[in-house]
C-alpha cells in the first residue's frame, strides 16, 4: 500500500492585476509610496496621456523595486480598453489631475465597461511625513498662481533668515533613473539635467531668487535630501494635483477667472475642502460677479478656511515697445493647453500697453506645435511655449521666427532666450503676488513660524 504524504496546504495569493492612468506625475508617485513592494497588486502597465512622447517607454526596473525585475511598461491610454481585455485587469486607478468631472466619469465609464473597477487614492495611502515643517501650495486649476504664491512664501522666510526649500511636482520626460532625484539651485543645474521648457518655467523662478529646488521620481528620496538642507519646505504642486507630502499649513489657489472650476475639476475640489487656507486670485482682473461666486463656493465647502484677496500685477520689461507694434504671444504652456485658459500675462500686457494688433499663431505652427494646435483647438490668440524635448523646442523655435509680427510678448515665467534663439525682439511679462485687505498672508505666515 502506497502512502501519500501530506503536509500543509500552500496557498498561492491572488495578485490585483492593476493599471496606472497617469502622466509622469501622481502615477509614478502613487505606485513608490503603496504598489511598489505591495504583493497584493501586480501593476501590470501605466497608461499615459496629456504629455507628449511619455507612452511606450517603461518605468525603470531599477527603481521599480523587487517585484518587478523587467520594468513596467508604459502605454498610450487610448489603448486602454485593449489593455483591460487583454491582459485580464481587475483594477485602473486614476492618478492624474486637472480633470472634469465629465471627464473623471467618462474614464470610470471606460474601464467599468471593460469589466475591471475604478478607483481614486486618497492622501491617506499616499501623503508622506516630514520631519521638517512643510507649507503646501495647491491650486483649483493650473494656472491659478500658484508658482507666484510660493515664490511669495519662500521670499517671507528668506527675509526671517530661514532656509527655504521648495520640492516641485514632478515632471520626468526623460531618464526616469537619472531623475530619481533632482536638485536645481543655478542655471547650469537646468542644462545638466536637459531641463523642457515646462520645467524651466517651474525652476527658474525660484533660481533667480536664489532658491533651492527638488524636483524627480521617488518623492521619498527626494525629501530625505531636502531635510538636510531645509528650515521648512513648500511644496509647489503641479496642475491642481493634491501634495504629496503631509502639510503642517496648506494653502489652495483659486481662479476668479474660471468661476466654478473649484467645484467641478478634479482634484481641485479635494484641495479647497483640505486647506487651511483659500487664496481667491486675479481679483483685479476678474468680474466682482464671479469673485463672489467662487468666494461662495469655498464658504460652502470649506467654511473653517481662511479666505485671503489677492492680486497677480504684471511688469513688463520695455512697454514702450509694444505701442503700437503688430505682437506675437506666447504664453506658458500648461495654462494655455489642458489648464483651459485661453490667454494669460502675454495676451494681458498686449491689450494694456497698446499692441496695434495681435498675431494669430496658427498660419506658422511647425511640426509638434501645430499638433498642439490641433489637439487644443480653443487656442486662437496665443502661442503655447510647448518645449518636451529638444526637437518640439526646435518646433517652437521655428513658429516664433515664422510669425509675421514685430515683437514677441512672452507671459511665460522663464527667459526663453536662454533656450531659443529668437530673430525678433522679445519683452518679457512678470507677475508676483500682492495680497489685498485682511486677513493676509504676512500673517499666517508669522503665525506659522513662531510655531516651528
Amino acid at each position: 500500500m502506497s502512502v501519500t504524504p501530506s503536509g500543509p496546504k500552500v496557498i498561492r495569493m491572488v495578485r490585483t492585476r492593476t493599471v496606472i492612468l497617469g502622466a509622469a506625475g501622481r502615477d509614478f508617485h502613487n505606485f513608490n509610496v503603496f504598489f511598489r513592494d505591495n504583493e497584493n497588486y501586480e501593476v501590470v502597465a501605466f497608461t499615459a496621456t496629456q504629455i507628449p512622447w511619455i507612452d511606450d517607454k517603461t518605468y525603470p526596473a531599477q527603481i521599480a523595486g523587487k517585484l518587478y525585475p523587467s520594468g513596467i511598461p508604459i502605454k498610450p491610454e487610448d489603448e486602454l480598453e485593449t489593455i483591460i481585455r487583454d491582459q485580464r485587469i481587475d483594477l485602473c486607478v486614476l492618478a492624474y489631475s486637472d480633470l472634469s468631472y465629465q471627464t473623471v466619469m467618462q474614464k470610470a465609464s471606460r474601464v467599468n465597461a471593460s469589466g475591471a473597477d475604478f478607483m481614486l487614492m486618497g492622501h491617506k495611502n499616499t501623503l508622506i511625513g516630514s520631519k521638517k515643517p512643510v507649507i503646501a501650495i495647491c491650486a483649483s486649476r493650473t494656472g491659478a498662481g500658484k508658482s507666484q504664491t510660493t515664490r511669495f512664501i519662500a521670499e517671507f522666510f528668506k527675509n526671517a533668515g530661514k532656509k527655504v526649500v521648495a520640492i516641485r511636482h514632478p515632471m520626468p520626460y526623460g531618464d526616469l533613473v537619472r531623475q530619481r532625484v533632482q536638485r536645481f539651485a543655478t542655471y547650469e543645474d537646468l542644462d545638466k539635467h536637459e531641463c523642457t521648457i515646462e520645467e524651466r518655467e517651474e525652476y527658474e523662478p525660484h533660481i533667480d531668487r536664489g532658491s533651492v529646488v527638488y524636483a524627480g521620481v521617488d518623492y521619498a528620496d527626494i525629501l530625505a535630501e531636502a531635510e538636510k538642507e531645509a528650515d521648512v519646505i513648500l511644496w509647489d504642486g503641479g496642475n491642481n494635483d493634491m501634495p504629496f507630502y503631509k502639510p503642517d499649513l496648506m494653502i489652495t489657489v483659486v481662479d476668479p477667472l474660471r468661476p466654478g472650476d473649484e467645484t467641478s475639476y478634479y482634484p481641485g475640489e479635494t484641495n479647497v475642502r483640505m486647506s487651511d487656507v483659500v487664496i481667491i486670485n486675479k481679483i483685479d482682473s476678474a468680474y466682482p460677479e464671479d469673485v463672489e461666486e467662487v468666494r461662495n463656493n469655498v464658504r460652502e465647502i470649506n467654511p473653517l478656511a481662511v479666505i485671503i484677496d489677492a492680486a497677480s500685477p504684471l511688469s513688463v520689461e520695455d512697454p514702450d515697445m509694444i505701442q503700437g507694434k503688430r505682437a506675437l504671444i506666447v504664453e506658458d504652456g500648461p495654462t494655455v493647453t489642458h489648464g483651459g485658459m485661453g490667454y494669460g500675462a502675454g495676451y494681458v500686457a498686449a491689450l494694456k500697453f497698446g499692441a496695434a494688433s495681435i498675431v494669430d499663431p496658427r498660419p506658422f505652427a511647425s511640426g509638434s506645435i501645430l499638433d498642439t494646435f490641433q489637439k487644443y483647438d480653443h487656442l486662437e490668440d496665443v502661442l503655447p511655449a510647448m518645449g518636451y524635448g529638444e526637437a518640439q523646442v526646435m518646433d517652437l523655435q521655428e513658429t516664433i521666427n515664422a510669425a509675421d509680427c514685430d515683437v514677441v510678448i512672452s507671459g511665460t515665467p522663464i527667459d526663453l532666450r536662454r533656450v531659443l534663439k529668437v530673430e525678433k525682439p522679445l519683452i518679457r511679462v512678470r507677475y508676483d503676488l500682492q495680497v489685498i485687505g485682511k486677513p493676509d498672508l504676512y500673517g499666517i505666515l508669522s503665525e506659522f513660524m513662531k510655531k516651528m
